[in-house]
């Protein structure tokens, strides 16, 4: 049920919604009443009420010899969210202000390169979808790439609008296609490299500094993924291959 998922938010367990969620329906109740309801042993009730009390979702009064519980008003859970919201809150201000800061200090150069490998079909998806996400901010929307003919058709297997997505964001592409083929697209030049080799040279490289993303198969045609995150590689790599672009 949403209900459950949305106090699960606000720190609430399932037991705990149902217990109180009975309670509004039966309205005050035993234990004995309010474990019947719920679907759960006495121990375990008694339990979550102390819980539930704790967090003024839930009052008791004495009848007798025994405590009947109640539930508080709904709106109790409004108050709740909002208080964990202001405490969210106060966290970020802190975190930004005052922790990130120290923690950025002892952070390594930034020049050092950061490596990620990834691997299967999620991990080529990640890849992609951080190709679209780094490059529609930048100033100049495009990104150049290296694509061999034996990697083309498991490439967009996990991400197939990839190019529709791209087109959307308003992001355009030169692609220097090793060997024959490859599909038109809008946004996208295209320059071909011939080879006669047709043996192991399924592989994708894409270059949007500060990163480049380098794209393999390895038992034929499972696809693993290296992410690197360096300015100076990237550039390098850019330089380079607006170079042999401008020769083809």
């Amino acid at each position: 049920m949403i209900i459950h998922e949305t106090l699960q938010q606000i720190g609430l367990s399932d037991r705990q919604t149902d217990i109180y969620l009975t309670l509004l329906k039966q309205g005050p109740g035993s234990i004995r009443d309010i474990a019947t309801g719920a679907g759960l042993n006495r121990g375990t009730t008694y339990e979550e009420l102390k819980t539930l009390r704790t967090r003024s979702l839930v009052s008791y009064f004495p009848k007798g010899k025994r405590k009947f519980f109640c539930a508080e008003p709904p709106e109790q859970l409004v108050k709740i969210a909002e208080e964990k919201q202001d405490v969210l809150a106060r966290a970020t201000n802190v975190l930004r202000q005052d922790i990130l800061p120290d923690l950025s200090s002892v952070t390594p150069d930034s020049s050092i390169t950061n490596v990620h490998h990834y691997e299967g079909d999620e991990g080529i998806e990640f890849v992609l979808k951080d190709i679209l996400r780094t490059v529609e901010t930048q100033s100049q929307k495009q990104y150049r790439v290296y694509s061999s003919k034996q990697i083309r058709k498991y490439l967009y297997r996990p991400f197939p609008n990839f190019t529709r997505q791209r087109v959307q964001k308003g992001i355009s592409v030169n692609v220097i296609a090793i060997g024959d083929g490859g599909e038109d697209a809008p946004l996208a030049e295209r320059k071909w490299i011939k080879t006669e080799d047709s043996g192991n040279t399924a592989s994708y490289v894409a270059i949007y500094p500060p990163k480049c993303a380098m794209i393999s198969l390895v038992h034929g045609d499972y696809p693993i993924a290296v992410l690197l995150n360096s300015d100076a590689i990237a550039l390098v790599m850019q330089i380079s291959f607006d170079t042999l672009w401008h020769r083809l």
